[in-house]
């Protein structure tokens, strides 16, 4: 960056002469005269005031934005020349064999990777996806050549996992087989439970849409993504140091007891407090480290008055200077070097800073910097401002004094080149949010914030370079081996620019309610490349920016429908889901309903490592939900319009659904059961199809659930189409016999789906359920009323009470597991002794009618809540399922007051933690706003 504030595009010493280059269809003599062609057009392109309303553009001057971007693969802007890269790419992918038809069951393998590859370890950012597990999905849903997109790319591993899937050598490291002519193999067990290999894939690139909010992210992600001249990178990144260290190495010298002259490896600062007994200073650290058995003490005491002291019961001591960045004298929290790790010769030696450190520290805070730096206000917001109480108010005050100088004279030898990513890289490494750690503790900044400890690490830039570009020695291998950018990538909030029904696949990450500020946390590298966040369309819960709970739902609903936009028919969108909140999880399953995706199955993610948040939090979510759904192809949805007010569009819907359901889950070698396969489930999904088209529901439940059993094929509490069961008989044969995911009873619905899998296959009596039942209860949803047990087996289920005919269920389940009861008429008294009083589920006409009279009682229970004048307190209880029933028939009698009058009246959060009532009552708020 020069001192004219702006990055140099020419004279790098990175690029190097290169021969003709092809970009869109326009030849050039070299790489420089495209990237100068393009960037004199995007220049052009700036200077339209229509161009600049593209919601999500970023913030920055116009020659700032230019010298960020490598136009048209990259601009830190809205990129113009997406649909052109799209269209060329079309045109370029192999023809398929005729009559070539796409199929996919959803991607339903749980994944685990971990985060310790080199290539994902190269840049540090808020939450990553490992690009080996994106790259399973990739080559799941997609062939070489498919076009992949990612709206929230952050880092831009949807990039690198799209072009690895070119690399032999990664695809088998995933535990694949690779053949001669590309064709990639999976294992999996055949009917005999042997393993087999059976083609899935082809091996082949990718080519990526990459787009996200962030300039720091883009410019990432950008790095990540393009060729890169592995010796012009290493020969400038050594220059560069060598210059800096030069210039500042000064800066991180201490005196040895002996006189020689050590070189600092890092530097220990630590807040001073007040005592509040006798008013003197104390140094935290003097009083918080037992240096002996290297680990912080919980009590402490003042050094002066022995009094005993907690951090939260001490003031801090506060120092006022000149600071020469902003022209103003600042007011801070007291800081003091108390250790210093350095070298002489080779060998660490360890100090107390003495009268030459102090007087060398108190040298180098009196300079001023030659060299242009962010010395900006910090950004409105929770995580920005959090430092504001102890002075940090600034984006500068983040960094000592001196690494503040070397990291701006690194920014100024840096020409705009791919050792930008370096420093990029190392600048959170160099702020004073670097923890001290006892010693075998990891040393790090708090992931996730932007918190400054009372303990801090000072590391000089010049190691932390060096450590770097360790790091960066397999990425340079993989980077070096890209002949010419296979992406295209965008900095906005959502690229129109792409054209409908244009892309094979998403994969997304997006943000999770109030997990992360993105943009908060961006600000220290975005205050850097002078490009920022337009945080207004950021889809995150922040009361700084005033977005509760709905205002991200209708965030993500946009985001959603953009996709589904772009995404063709009948093709897959994977949604990576990490946040505890229910709320959250039910705002994101809305959003996607709402914008047309249907979702088919939900599986787990490992990524071996948490967030400070995720770690801390009691009710953290030990693995991150991958969501699999798609968008109905465009048979379905123009058979839909003819046929939405007939009972066939419900079996048409039924039908087409099935096929995109996997078939089997495993965990292991257990065969599990799939859950998006159960009759109610199925029911739900229909309904929400219905409701989001806006048609009335033309059949019941009862009607469903008759017509499915005489529709499609039965196995295990679930339906399958015929090619489907024939597969699943298959497979059901293997080791392994199908199980039920243990889940926690919280509330009336999970009661009844937990009884119906407990008594289907097993008809028992209630005292063999209720001690099950006692141990599954996880406890009850706050505002949800408790039922008892047998009032739940009266409402859902029927009992065997000796007369008659013994039920088939019960028959079944008896005759399989006791030989002496085979072959025995159903009228036999020993098995009517064997069957009385087991509770069992009843076959689809008696469960409708049980459904009608519970369905009956409950709109009876809705009609009271509705009458009722005041608002439900927290500590008022109702039963859910007849707010559920409810609004379904409020929705159907097109009483959308109703459905509103009542969701004001409840507690937010029962609305906001229901998928079901949210459903309903957004889509009344949004006819209601029709009328």
């Amino acid at each position: 960056m020069s001192k004219q504030n702006t990055l140099e595009l020419n004279d790098t010493a990175e690029q190097k002469p290169s021969g003709p280059v092809t970009c869109l269809g326009m030849t050039f003599e070299n790489d420089e005269g495209r990237r100068a062609h393009f960037t004199e057009e995007l220049r052009k392109k700036l200077q339209d005031p229509e161009f600049r309303k593209i919601e999500g553009f970023p913030i920055g001057s116009d020659e700032d934005i230019l010298a960020l971007s490598d136009p048209p693969y990259y601009t830190a802007c809205p990129n113009p020349w997406i649909a052109d890269f799209i269209a060329e790419w079309e045109a370029q992918k192999p023809e398929q064999p005729e009559g070539y038809h796409y199929h996919r069951e959803p991607f339903a393998a749980d994944v685990s990777e971990g985060k310790n590859d080199p290539i994902y370890n190269a840049h540090s950012y808020h939450t990553k996806v490992p690009h080996k597990a994106i790259m399973r999905y990739i080559l799941h849903y997609t062939q070489p050549g498919d076009i992949v997109f990612d709206g929230f790319c952050g880092t831009g591993m949807t990039g690198v996992a799209a072009q690895m899937c070119s690399d032999r050598e990664v695809v088998m490291s995933l535990g694949y087989q690779v053949k001669p002519d590309g064709t990639i193999l999976q294992e999996e067990a055949d009917e005999d439970g042997k393993k087999v290999w059976r083609p899935f894939s082809k091996l082949g690139s990718r080519r990526a849409v990459l787009n996200d909010l962030s300039p720091a992210a883009t410019f990432i992600a950008y790095n990540y993504n393009t060729p890169v001249d592995v010796t012009a990178f290493e020969k400038e990144a050594k220059r560069i140091l060598k210059e800096v260290e030069k210039e500042c190495g000064w800066m991180y010298e201490t005196k040895h007891s002996d006189g020689r002259t050590g070189k600092i490896n890092f530097t220990i600062w630590s807040d001073v407090f007040i005592c509040p007994d006798c008013s003197k200073e104390i140094v935290f650290w003097d009083i918080a480290v037992d240096k002996e058995n290297d680990c912080v003490r919980e009590n402490m005491s003042c050094p002066h008055c022995s009094a005993e002291l907690t951090k939260r019961g001490m003031e801090r001591a506060w120092q006022s200077s000149y600071d020469s960045s902003i022209g103003e004298t600042v007011q801070q929290a007291k800081q003091v070097p108390v250790h210093i790790n350095y070298s002489v010769n080779g060998k660490r030696f360890e100090k107390a800073p003495d009268g030459d450190d102090l007087n060398l520290i108190d040298r180098i805070n009196g300079l001023n910097i030659p060299y242009w730096h962010p010395a900006v206000r910090m950004m409105e917001g929770k995580e920005t401002r959090r430092n504001d109480p102890i002075g940090i108010t600034h984006a500068h005050h983040f960094y000592t004094k001196r690494n503040l100088y070397a990291l701006a004279s690194t920014i100024d030898k840096t020409h705009f080149d791919r050792t930008l990513f370096v420093v990029t890289a190392i600048i959170r490494t160099l702020t004073k949010m670097f923890r001290w750690a006892p010693r075998g503790k990891h040393t790090a900044g708090t992931s996730g914030t932007l918190y400054v400890p009372s303990i801090t690490h000072e590391y000089p830039i010049f190691g932390a370079i060096e450590r770097r570009l360790a790091i960066y020695k397999d990425w340079l291998r993989f980077a070096g081996k890209y002949e010419s950018p296979n992406i295209c990538m965008c900095t906005d909030s959502s690229d129109t620019t792409i054209e409908r029904d244009s892309v094979d696949y998403i994969f997304l990450d997006p943000p999770f309610g109030s997990n992360l500020n993105y943009s908060e946390l961006n600000f220290l590298w975005e205050s850097w490349i002078k490009v920022a966040t337009d945080n207004k369309p950021e889809a995150i819960e922040n009361s700084v920016q005033n977005k509760g709970a709905n205002e991200y739902r209708q965030l993500m609903m946009a985001c959603f429908k953009e996709a589904y936009r772009v995404l063709k028919p009948g093709r897959w969108m994977t949604v990576e889901f990490s946040n505890t909140k229910a709320s959250v999880w039910n705002s994101i399953q809305t959003a996607l309903t709402e914008a047309g995706f249907i979702v088919a199955n939900v599986s787990a993610l490992d990524k071996k490592q948490g967030s400070f948040k995720a770690v801390t939090t009691p009710t953290a979510v030990k693995q991150d939900l991958v969501i699999s759904a798609y968008k109905p192809n465009g048979g379905f949805e123009e058979r839909f319009k003819k046929e939405a007010q007939t009972e066939e569009g419900v079996w048409d819907f039924v039908r087409t659904h099935l096929k995109y359901l996997p078939v089997t889950k495993r965990q292991g070698v257990l065969l599990l059961m799939v859950p998006e396969r159960d009759p109610r489930i199925l029911f739900d999904q229909m309904i929400a199809l219905y409701v989001r088209k806006g048609f009335p529901v033309p059949i019941s439940s009862l009607e469903f659930q008759i017509g499915l059993a005489q529709r499609f094929i039965e196995r295990d509490g679930m339906y399958f189409l015929p090619d489907q069961v024939a597969e699943y008989d298959r497979k059901k044969m293997t080791p392994g016999a199908p199980q039920q995911l243990s889940m926690f009873v919280s509330d009336e619905a999970s009661a009844i789906q937990w009884l119906r899998q407990l008594i289907k296959e097993k008809p028992q009596t209630f005292s063999d359920i209720n001690p099950q039942f006692m141990q599954q209860l996880g406890g009850w949803s706050k505002n949800e009323a408790q039922l008892d047990l047998r009032e739940l087996l009266n409402q859902n289920f029927l009992c065997y009470d000796g007369k008659g005919p013994v039920p088939e269920q019960i028959h079944a389940y008896l005759s399989t597991n006791w030989k002496e009861l085979r072959n025995l008429p159903k009228d036999d008294p020993t098995l009517i002794a064997k069957a009385r009083d087991r509770w069992y589920v009843p076959d689809p006409k008696k469960q409708g009618d049980l459904d009608l009279l519970r369905e009956k009682a409950l709109l009876k229970e809705f009609e009271e809540i509705k009458q009722r004048s005041k608002r439900f307190t927290s500590k008022d209880r109702f039963r859910n399922e007849a707010l559920r029933v409810g609004f379904k028939v409020a929705w159907q009698n097109r009483d959308y007051a109703t459905i509103i009058q009542i969701a004001d009246k409840i507690p937010h959060n029962v609305l906001e933690e229901d998928p079901k009532l949210l459903m309903w009552y957004d889509q009344a708020v949004t006819r209601m706003g029709g009328e």
